[in-house]
């Protein structure tokens, strides 16, 4: 195994000494107990000179321009691009992870991209994009060095995002949201059963992240769930999942429901049918939530935006192609007058579904 520079080790705060001489990372509720030398389950995490220090700061395992849509994003600056990058290793076991090879990767070679917090700025700037995701596997195990981005970032009118699981403890929540702009977070079922057996984590942690970010933050986000057949797409789960998200965080929370594909440990399952997703639109809609979309399928109507008030496409979608507009520049529904829930500009943006790889030191010089 490759040792990380030690320009990319840095001390961190969320830990605590324990009576057995081991200390205890309270970063996210999986609260490992490591001895000197040991690394929690996310990899990144690690007990140094009796202390839990960050071991891939200014690191990351690549980057790209992508649309926000992506993300997903439905109603956070539509049309934009946002430049995307994550690190390496996760807090979860996801069985079904789509992003495994870095979220599960044990090699700090992976992360082949020096990224120093001002270089990603400057780069996100002048490539155009409006804002930063902390995406590919979960910024909550990069706490310190996704905030220092984020900070960077606003000194230069960039938003910052973080695509998340929401598997975090009060404290550092409180901090971490404190410098983010939007988020997306994964709510991977509605029962402890799936989590524990399938991710090895929690719900109940992850519904709390959920209404902190409703009651206490002005943090736009979204939500998705990836639906596993057999695992996680009951009508049942699907009736409890919306009724929760309704009773709790209101009708204008975007719910994207994305299909899934046979990957990593979970091979033997098959591909979610469109039926199953649009099936979870319709429960969602009946349910009230004003926003719910099908994923990772061509399906343009569970793609676009809807007025929740008169019924008319607010914003039309071919995949990531935006295809009608109808928004004053206010938000409003140009047809009725009603509010759109999210974060607009006067005029979307036009990337489009492009896809670019960007070399970071570049912009380094």
């Amino acid at each position: 195994m490759s040792t990380p520079a030690k320009t990319s080790v840095v001390p961190t705060k969320y830990w605590h000494r324990l009576d057995d001489g081991r200390v205890q990372c309270d970063v996210c509720p999986r609260f490992c107990k490591l001895q000197e030398g040991q690394r929690g389950l996310c990899f990144v995490r690690a007990c140094e000179h009796g202390q839990v220090v960050l071991t891939t700061y200014g690191r990351s395992s690549g980057f790209c321009v992508d649309p926000i849509e992506k993300k997903p994003l439905n109603h956070f600056l539509p049309g934009t691009p946002i430049l995307s990058f994550g690190t390496a290793g996760c807090n979860l076991s996801c069985k079904f992870c789509q992003n495994w090879d870095i979220s599960k990767s044990r090699e700090i070679d992976t992360l082949a991209d020096e990224a120093l917090p001002e270089v990603i700025a400057k780069a996100a700037k002048q490539l155009g994009c409006r804002s930063v995701a902390f995406t590919y596997n979960d910024p909550v195990i990069f706490h310190e060095y996704a905030i220092d981005v984020a900070q960077a970032c606003h000194e230069v009118g960039v938003k910052a995002v973080a695509v998340t699981a929401g598997y975090q403890c009060e404290a550092p929540r409180a901090e971490f949201y404190r410098y983010m702009d939007a988020a997306n977070v994964d709510l991977k079922a509605f029962t402890e059963r799936f989590y524990k057996q399938t991710t090895a984590s929690q719900l109940q942690p992850v519904l709390d992240t959920l209404v902190y970010l409703k009651r206490e933050t002005h943090v736009w986000f979204e939500i998705t769930t990836l639906l596993i057949p057999g695992e996680n797409d009951s009508e049942k789960e699907l009736e409890e999942l919306t009724q929760w998200v309704m009773e709790h965080l209101g009708p204008d929370v975007p719910l994207h429901f994305s299909a899934f594909h046979p990957d990593y440990k979970m091979l033997e399952k098959p591909p979610t049918p469109p039926s199953t997703l649009t099936m979870a639109r319709r429960i969602a809609v009946k349910n009230g939530i004003r926003y719910a979309y099908t994923g990772n399928v061509h399906d343009e109507q569970g793609g676009s935006t809807y007025c929740h008030q008169c019924g008319r496409t607010l914003i039309g979608r071919d995949w990531y192609v935006m295809t009608e507009w109808h928004l004053t520049p206010d938000g409003l529904c140009l047809y009725c007058g009603a509010p759109c829930a999210g974060v607009f500009d006067a005029q979307p943006g036009n990337w489009g579904a492009k896809r670019l790889p960007v070399r970071l030191k570049d912009f380094a010089r």
